[in-house]
C-alpha cells in the first residue's frame, strides 16, 4: 500500500493505494521503484517533448546552477533571460515582442488577461466617454490552468465546479467540431455566436479579448478544430479591435506538427502563452510573449499615448520569473529543435502515428472516432469512468502510461519517440480495449 503526505493533483482518493512511484527518467521512459519500465506515452502531462533527461537540457542545468542560481528580473537583469527574450520574440510571425515569464501556464494566462485588459485602459486614458474593454471570449468547455482568472475564461464544470462562485463572467462560443478536414457548418455557426458578441447594441466595444487553445482543446479531451477557424476568429478579432491571445501551452513546441499551432492557421496573435515543452518540462517556466503594440502602452515617460506621463507600469510579478536556471534549460532545449531535421522527423513520425492509429482504431468496436494532430492520437470510446479506469490499468499493465481524459483515451508521447515506440504504445492500446 501507498503512503503518503503529498496531496496528488486531479486523482482520486480511491486511486492512491495503486500508484508508481517513479525514481528515474530516460528518453522516453520513466522507471518505478520496483523496477517497472513504462513508456511515457503522455510525455508526464504534456512537457517532456525530448525525452527525460535529455543532456544538453541537463549539462544547462549544472553549469547555470553553480554559476547563478537566482536573480530577480524586478530592475536587474541576466544574460539568460536577455538571450531566451530574443530568441522567443524570433520565433513569432513578427519579433516585435516583449516576454513576461513566470513558472507555469495558468500564470501565463493569468498575466495575458490583466495585460489585455490594462492595455484598453491604457489607450482609454481619461476619456470618460468610451467603453471600458475588460470583457473576454472563450471557447466551450476550454482549459487554462487552475488560478481564477484562467479558470474564469477556461471553464469546466467537471473540473470547476465547487469554485464557480469565485469566476467572472465569460462569453462562449462552440468549439467547431472537426469530423473532415473543414469544421464547414460547425464553424460558420461557432463564427455567428462570436459576430453576434462583437455586434451587441450598446456593447460593440467591451470585449477586450479573445482567448483560445491553439488547435487542439488537450484537458477537455483532445477537441481539435481546423486552422481556418483559428483564421477565422483572428480577422474578427482584428474587425472589432479586440486582441487574440493564443494558449500554446500544451500545443506548442512541435506538438502539432510546427513548432507553434497557430502557424497553421497563418496568424499572427497579440499574446501567445507558452510553458510546459519549453523546458522541456525540467524545470517550472512559462512565458507571455506580448506585441510591442500593447507593451508600449504602458510606458509611464511622456510619449502620444500618454502625454502626462502617468504612471501605468504593470504591477504583476513572481519570485521565479525569468529565473536563470530555468532559462537556461529553455535555451538548451531551444537549441535542440534548431538542429537541421528535428522538425521534419516531428513530421514524419506525427505522418506514421496517423497513419497507424487509424489503421488500427478506425474500424474498432469499442472506438467512435480516431483524432490525430501532428504528435497527438484521440479515440474517442463510448464507456463508463469504471471501464475507462480498467482500460488505462490494462495499458499500464502492458508497460505505457496513459491517463484517459473522460471517454477519450489518447497518446502524447515524447516527440523524439521511434516508430518502434510508438507501435508499442498503440499495441498496449490494443490490449486495453481487448476485453
Amino acid at each position: 500500500m501507498y503512503h503518503s503526505k503529498i496531496w496528488h493533483p486531479y486523482t482520486k482518493h480511491s486511486a492512491i493505494g495503486d500508484i508508481p512511484v517513479i525514481e528515474r527518467g530516460a528518453g522516453v521512459h520513466l522507471h518505478a521503484s520496483d523496477g517497472t519500465q513504462f513508456i511515457d506515452g503522455i510525455s508526464s502531462w504534456w512537457c517532456v517533448n525530448l525525452g527525460h533527461a535529455h543532456p544538453r537540457v541537463t549539462e544547462a542545468i549544472q553549469a547555470q546552477a553553480a554559476a547563478l542560481p537566482h536573480s530577480i528580473l524586478g530592475n536587474l537583469s541576466h544574460p539568460n533571460a536577455v538571450a531566451l527574450s530574443e530568441q522567443l520574440a524570433a520565433l513569432m510571425p513578427t519579433p516585435d515582442r516583449h516576454v513576461l515569464y513566470a513558472s507555469d501556464g495558468a500564470s501565463a494566462i493569468e498575466a495575458a488577461l490583466k495585460i489585455a485588459v490594462q492595455y484598453f485602459h491604457n489607450l482609454r486614458g481619461g476619456a470618460e466617454d468610451l467603453p471600458e474593454r475588460n470583457q473576454f471570449v472563450a471557447l466551450t468547455d476550454p482549459y487554462h490552468g487552475d488560478t481564477m482568472g484562467a479558470v474564469s475564461v477556461g471553464y469546466m464544470e467537471s473540473f470547476h465546479k465547487p469554485v464557480k462562485a469565485l469566476t467572472f463572467p465569460t462569453h462562449r462560443i462552440p468549439t467547431p467540431t472537426r469530423k473532415s478536414v473543414d469544421d464547414g457548418a460547425s464553424c460558420r455557426a461557432s463564427l455567428a455566436v462570436l459576430n453576434g458578441l462583437f455586434e451587441r447594441p450598446g456593447q460593440e466595444n467591451t470585449i477586450a479579448a479573445v482567448v483560445l487553445e491553439s488547435l487542439c482543446q488537450g484537458a477537455s479531451g483532445m477537441r481539435m478544430y481546423c486552422p481556418g477557424f483559428l483564421a477565422a476568429v483572428a480577422e474578427r478579432c482584428q474587425v472589432h479591435g479586440a486582441l487574440l491571445v493564443c494558449d500554446e501551452i500544451a500545443m506548442g513546441f512541435g506538438r502539432t506538427g510546427t513548432m507553434f499551432a497557430f502557424e497553421q492557421a497563418g496568424v499572427d496573435p497579440d499574446i501567445v502563452c507558452l510553458g510546459k515543452g519549453i523546458t522541456n518540462g525540467s524545470l517550472p517556466l512559462s512565458a507571455t510573449v506580448v506585441k510591442d503594440k500593447i507593451y508600449e502602452t504602458f510606458n509611464d515617460t511622456p510619449a502620444a499615448h500618454n502625454p502626462d506621463g502617468e504612471d501605468r507600469t504593470f504591477y504583476h510579478g513572481h519570485t521565479f520569473a525569468g529565473n536563470p536556471i530555468g532559462a537556461a534549460a529553455a535555451l538548451a532545449t531551444l537549441a535542440v529543435y534548431r538542429e537541421e531535421g528535428f522538425m521534419d522527423q516531428v513530421q514524419e513520425r506525427a505522418a506514421f502515428l496517423e497513419r497507424e492509429l487509424t489503421a488500427r482504431f478506425a474500424d474498432h468496436p469499442a472506438v467512435t472516432e480516431v483524432r490525430c494532430l501532428g504528435m497527438i492520437g484521440a479515440l474517442q470510446l463510448d464507456k463508463t469512468k469504471q471501464e475507462m479506469a480498467a482500460i488505462r490499468d490494462r495499458i499500464r499493465a502492458a508497460g505505457v502510461l496513459l491517463r484517459p481524459l473522460g471517454k477519450c483515451l489518447y497518446l502524447m508521447p515524447p516527440l523524439v519517440s521511434s516508430e518502434a515506440v510508438l507501435v508499442q504504445i498503440m499495441d498496449a492500446m490494443e490490449a486495453g480495449l481487448s476485453a
